[in-house]
């Protein structure tokens, strides 16, 4: 159980630490979740909802239960925001070209954050790919692994 020392000490850090002070940090802040829209789930978006859907049940099979075709949604889910991700930098990348080209060494500052989304994709789609293959129990050369590098061309 937390001590009443701790709990005050929690508290008073807390209170410290409540975001943005200034204005502009708070304009800035604010503007944080609309940059690239990545935080927000592929399922919110009705286009990308259909292609998770099709992924899904491309990886899970034509008779797949619940419980898989529920692993198979979350591996499809995560490899379309991997998508989203990898076109965001390209876009990022693209807009910045004659910038980065002619200073060499000045990288966009959303940049960091892109890597930040890539590696929680990519964690998100190993371990749903992981339960997918431990619900099927398939042959090897049948395992979701297999299924999702098929699909995405590798």
């Amino acid at each position: 159980m937390t001590s009443e020392r701790q709990l005050r000490a929690n508290r008073a850090n807390a209170q410290a630490s409540t975001g943005p002070k200034t204005r502009q940090g708070k304009i800035r802040a604010a503007q944080n979740a609309r940059r690239h829209g990545l935080s927000l789930s592929a399922l919110t978006d009705p286009l990308l909802r259909q292609d998770v859907e099709t992924l899904a049940h491309a990886l899970a099979g034509d008779r797949a239960g619940h419980a898989l075709l529920e692993s198979a949604r979350r591996a499809a889910e995560a490899q379309i925001d991997l998508i989203r991700v990898r076109k965001a930098r390209h876009d990022l990348l693209t807009r910045n070209h004659t910038v980065l080209k002619k200073s060499n060494a000045i990288v966009p500052e959303e940049y960091p954050d892109l890597d930040r989304y890539e590696r929680r994709a990519l964690s998100r789609r190993k371990f749903a790919v992981r339960e997918l293959d431990r619900l099927t129990q398939l042959k090897p050369e049948q395992i979701g692994v297999r299924r999702l590098q098929a699909f995405i061309g590798k």
